[in-house]
């Protein structure tokens, strides 16, 4: 078992920056992901990066505007959000692949472990 704990959300106007953490409760070997909930809507896939960050993904709303990255050594997964805009508006959840297949996975339904959320307000 394995705890992920978010942090570093926050409200900010659009057009700024925030960066997500992902706290992990021990060394994790696994593809790590994010996803976010907007209000009233369903959990979307945002970025996932491979254990060795040999590989990334992002979902299309967010390419070129997110970053994803991580650091074995703290056991920990960065979001860097560039150029918000009000629909990034959402929980943003940490996400761990325990049986990752070397292809990286963009369902949540393929993840095992999940953060509780941070609440990320992005106003016009």
């Amino acid at each position: 078992q394995v705890q992920l704990v978010e942090s570093g959300g926050g409200m900010v106007q659009a057009g700024g920056s925030l960066r997500l953490s992902c706290a992990a409760s021990r060394g994790i070997v696994y593809d790590m992901a994010w996803f976010r909930q907007p209000p009233g809507k369903e959990r979307e896939f945002v970025a996932a990066i491979s254990w060795r960050s040999t590989k990334t993904d992002y979902g299309g709303a967010v390419k070129g505007r997110f970053t994803i990255s991580r650091d074995n050594a703290k056991n920990t997964v960065y979001l860097q959000m560039n150029s918000l805009k009000p629909e990034d508006t959402a929980v943003y959840y940490c996400a761990a692949d325990r049986w990752s297949t070397g292809v990286l996975a963009i369902r949540e339904t393929e993840y095992d472990y999940w953060g509780q959320g941070t609440q990320v307000t992005v106003s016009s």
